[in-house]
């Protein structure tokens, strides 16, 4: 790094993309922070972490990390069931699986995940931070389960309709959200200011200017915002609910930084992403976060894609983006308590929208239907139940899927001039095509010998195996001559 940044030109540009990194950081971690339930200041000092420590760590040149709305909904469910005093474990235990997972290699394995039920669970996520949204743009309380908040709609319509407070408040997040999609068709120069802050500082100053009765973010300040975990913490380590959430934290942060890597670096021509050494990132990332209770973090394609865009050209414009945030929050704090909720709020339905893959569902529909399938099931299952399980149906889904896929069979009759039957299995013989395959025998004439060839198959898995026995020795029972079987010379009978 420190060699390019003697080019010239280079040390100005990363200083200029730091930046702009940081005006569409700023309004995202006190979003998100808010939208999970725990004091604003714990997203900022994340995003510190995710731009001063993982930010000079190798992995990612261009990928900027901190908190993430694909994590909002999980870290409000943790919060509300295990307190926030256990989130400083969870995170804490989810870096240190990070970091074990790291330096075993695994990171590379983390891209065998379907992509599919990786969009699911983006769009599971997505749908429940819409709706919950949709409750503090109004500074309603939101319903707790994913089902409850889509029920509660009309509710909450009325109650708009019928409240003059949560109608200005609702009409403060909408007008964010008109802000957000409307700026990328004003000129260039206009653009040069990130939307997120442009929605999130003009609907600060009308609710200001204008006296307007909404909700504002609450401040705490760094010292009484940062809470260690606590001795009495780590002993709800024994609850296997808890673990199962960190399991969840670890799979779902671990696999949206490293598909956000792929995705950033098709974005630039520098070096590619060591997946390793950035899950090792990562880890320590979240392991400061943890000791500090603040929010977990994930790689951010948002800020990633803004760093590049800027014109970044090395590691610095993430780090300072994160030393920006830490000259914020240290010299402004008061600044915070003066932004709408229902602004934040605009800007994560804005974003919950985004993190559903509609640009996927046309080709899907038309070339992998089976793969849509997977991605909708994933959703739904994330908006019915939870996080953990939707996305564990998503990814037995598609083990399955791949299973079914793999083991084809076709089964070839042949009629021999001896009068005997000639039956002929190619391809991967597995439990889930024994239905098909005993149709075809179970179909053939009974009073005819048959010969049996599997020396063309790739796989015999134990129950065709043992399935194929049973036929064989049902249609001995007949009194024709007993079935020969030539048997495959390569494959395993698991």
């Amino acid at each position: 790094m420190l060699s390019n940044l003697r080019k010239p030109g280079v040390l100005r540009q990363d200083v200029l993309a730091s930046l702009v990194v940081f005006l569409v950081a700023l309004p995202l971690c006190v979003g998100v922070a808010v939208a999970s339930g725990v004091p604003a200041e714990l997203g900022l000092i994340t995003g510190i972490i995710g731009g001063v420590v993982v930010g000079a760590m190798p992995g990612s040149v261009m990928q900027v990390s901190g908190p993430a709305a694909g994590l909002t909904v999980l870290v409000f469910e943790a919060v509300r069931e295990f307190g926030l005093g256990a989130l400083g474990v969870i995170v804490l235990g989810t870096g240190l699986l990070q970091l074990a997972l790291g330096f075993a290699r695994f990171g590379r394995w983390f891209r065998a995940i379907s992509v599919s039920v990786v969009h699911g669970m983006l769009a599971g996520i997505g749908l429940i931070l819409i709706f919950g949204q949709l409750y503090t743009m109004a500074g309603v309380k939101q319903p707790r389960g994913g089902l409850d908040k889509i029920a509660g709609v009309p509710g909450l319509i009325a109650d708009v309709a019928t409240n003059r407070d949560a109608m200005t408040a609702f009409a403060v997040g909408l007008s964010t959200i008109a802000v957000l999609v409307l700026w990328k068709k004003l000129p260039a120069k206009a653009q040069l200011v990130p939307a997120p802050l442009a929605a999130v500082a003009l609907a600060t100053t009308v609710t200001a200017v204008a006296g307007l009765n909404v909700p504002n973010v609450e401040v705490k300040g760094l010292s009484d915002a940062i809470q260690p975990p606590g001795l009495s913490d780590f002993s709800s380590l024994g609850s296997i609910a808890l673990i199962g959430t960190i399991v969840v934290f670890t799979l779902i942060a671990s696999a949206e930084t490293l598909f956000s890597a792929a995705a950033v670096d098709r974005m630039h021509d520098g070096p590619s992403t060591h997946y390793d050494k950035e899950l090792v990132a990562q880890g320590v990332g979240n392991t400061v976060c943890g000791l500090l209770g603040a929010l977990p973090m994930t790689a951010v394609i948002v800020r990633s894609s803004a760093n590049v865009q800027a014109g970044a050209k090395t590691q610095l414009s993430r780090i300072l983006h994160g030393a920006w945030l830490l000259v914020f929050v240290v010299a402004l704090p008061a600044a915070i308590g003066l932004i709408p909720l229902a602004a934040l709020a605009g800007v994560l339905v804005h974003a919950g929208c985004k993190l559903i893959p509609a640009q996927q569902f046309r080709p899907l529909w038309r070339e992998h239907r089976g793969e849509l399938a997977i991605l909708a099931i994933t959703a739904v299952g994330i908006v019915v139940t939870s996080m953990f399980e939707g996305v564990m149906i998503g990814i037995l889904l598609a083990v399955v899927k791949s299973a079914w896929t793999t083991s084809k069979v076709n089964t070839r009759v042949t009629e021999l001039t001896d009068g005997r039957i000639r039956v002929r299995l190619t391809g991967s013989a597995t439990f889930l095509r024994l239905p098909h395959i005993l149709d075809s025998l179970e179909a053939l004439p009974q009073d005819r010998p048959i010969e049996l060839d599997l020396s063309e198959l790739r796989h015999l898995d134990h129950a065709c195996h043992t399935a194929l026995e049973g036929w064989a020795a049902r249609h001995n029972g007949q009194g024709t001559e007993a079935v020969r079987v030539r048997h495959p010379e390569v494959v395993t009978a698991a």
